[in-house]
């Protein structure tokens, strides 16, 4: 991992840090030390909640979100790569001594050092622990600026971002959520894992509905909801959905509940999804949910409402209805 690449780097690689200013560390995996880095001049990048939180909680200061103009960058890579350029455009700002790039052969590192390679001088790899990383001195903003990307308009009309999920499209689980859902849902409804909006503004059109929570892990993701829902009946909540509790019981949950933690589906995520809901829900509450078809989450439910009913999906999403969450219910 990182740790160990910073290592070789500093002590054989010819990695030199600049003596003074700030280091950057964007996106770092939690289980990074970063004990080569020196503390009083490191900050932490990072917008999922859960993470920021723990970083914050090992005494370093975080930013949610990255906005270039640092002396010293040191990029994690993200999997997606159109989320990794963009992170690196950004860092070659204006200013900017050094920016170090880490990762993964499975975050596409390899890929990433040949195309910067065509566009900047860079040092010879660090290759350890099946990744590498590389840095390069005082960079050219302007090789880089059709790497550049942010929060934009789609082609349907939603505002969304690099790295946000279902940037591209709108998600047709999400979709299929929408089709089901009644017209009258109560006065107070929560939105878990929002991601930028898509379900709150179908739910916000419904007269009757006072209060929409949209609750969100991702700090980018909420920004674009921020943009694309735009009723003052929404409210923003920027933090992890599991841990969530309202200022007083809602009538229903609304979700989409995310399946990943890494690489592979970890259904324990959904089932905290269930758990929290039922947590927050008023007596007579109710959830309406899709997941994918594999993930299962009947047992969850069950023990976690008194009905439960399967009310519909296709081939590759399950549509959910649940009501009456039961009292015992911990997450």
């Amino acid at each position: 991992m990182i740790d160990a690449r910073l290592v070789l780097a500093l002590s054989e690689g010819g990695l030199v840090l600049p003596d003074a200013g700030q280091i950057t560390v964007v996106k770092p995996p939690l289980d990074a030390r970063l004990m080569e880095l020196p503390r009083d001049r490191t900050c932490i990048v990072e917008g999922f909640k859960p993470a920021h939180e723990a970083w914050k909680a090992r005494g370093y200061p975080c930013e949610a979100e990255f906005g270039g103009s640092h002396a010293t960058t040191i990029i994690c890579l993200p999997r997606a790569k159109k989320d990794a350029r963009a992170l690196i455009a950004q860092a070659m700002a204006p200013g900017a001594e050094m920016v170090i790039i880490d990762g993964q052969k499975t975050d596409g590192i390899d890929s990433i050092l040949r195309d910067m390679r065509k566009r900047v001088e860079v040092s010879a790899p660090i290759s350890k622990a099946h990744g590498k990383l590389f840095w390069c001195m005082a960079p050219d903003a302007e090789l880089f600026e059709d790497w550049r990307d942010g929060p934009a308009l789609t082609e349907g009309g939603f505002w969304t971002a690099p790295g946000v999920f279902s940037a591209d499209a709108i998600d047709p689980a999400s979709a299929l959520l929408v089709d089901a859902l009644p017209d009258k849902l109560g006065h107070e409804v929560a939105d878990l894992g929002a991601g930028w909006g898509f379900l709150s503004a179908h739910i916000l059109t419904r007269a009757d509905v006072e209060a929409v929570h949209l609750v969100e892990a991702e700090h980018m993701a909420l920004e674009c909801a921020r943009r694309n829902v735009t009723d003052p009946r929404a409210v923003f909540h920027w933090a992890d959905a599991t841990a969530w509790t309202p200022g007083r019981k809602v009538d229903a949950v609304v979700m989409n509940p995310p399946f990943h933690t890494s690489r592979t589906a970890d259904p324990a995520l959904g089932q905290a999804f269930v758990r929290a809901a039922a947590a927050m829900l008023k007596p007579q509450g109710q959830l309406w949910m899709v997941a994918n078809r594999h993930l299962p989450y009947e047992q969850c439910l069950q023990d976690s409402f008194a009905n439960c009913f399967e009310i519909g999906g296709d081939t590759r999403f399950k549509l959910f209805h649940a009501a009456r969450p039961k009292r015992q219910v911990r997450r």
